[in-house]
């Protein structure tokens, strides 16, 4: 069974910093490209930033680029997304996605986690 699980999320002042981990199991990743996604109240959920699974190829999207890092520690199947810097904007339900290198549609989600910034 397949199991991305996100963690880290919480309220933080803005100009704050949080950590988020996606710990990802139930099979091999290896031709996988990780992502996270976010969605705020009332908007569409949209990517933030992704990696393949190997730790190459790194994509952030322009609003986060130089404030939001993705990673990943391949010997603990985590996938890690810095975020410095925040703002109120980036408030949103953060979700942890994986899809196969080859497709463009992402098979498998975590069940969010709730980061909040504060003003």
């Amino acid at each position: 069974q397949v199991q991305l699980v996100e963690s880290g999320g919480g309220l933080v002042q803005a100009g704050g910093s949080l950590r988020l981990s996606c710990a990802a199991s139930g099979r091999s990743f290896s031709n996988y490209r990780m992502a996270w996604f976010r969605q705020a109240p009332g908007k569409e959920r949209g990517l933030v930033a992704s990696i393949n699974w190997s730790g190459t190829t790194p994509y952030h999207q322009d609003s986060v680029k130089g404030r939001f890092t993705i990673s990943k520690d391949n010997a603990k199947n985590l996938v890690y997304l810095q975020m410095n810097s925040l703002k109120p904007e980036d408030t949103a339900v953060y979700y942890c996605a994986a899809r196969k290198l080859e497709s463009s549609d992402y098979d498998y989600w975590g069940q969010g986690t709730q980061v909040t910034v504060s003003s």
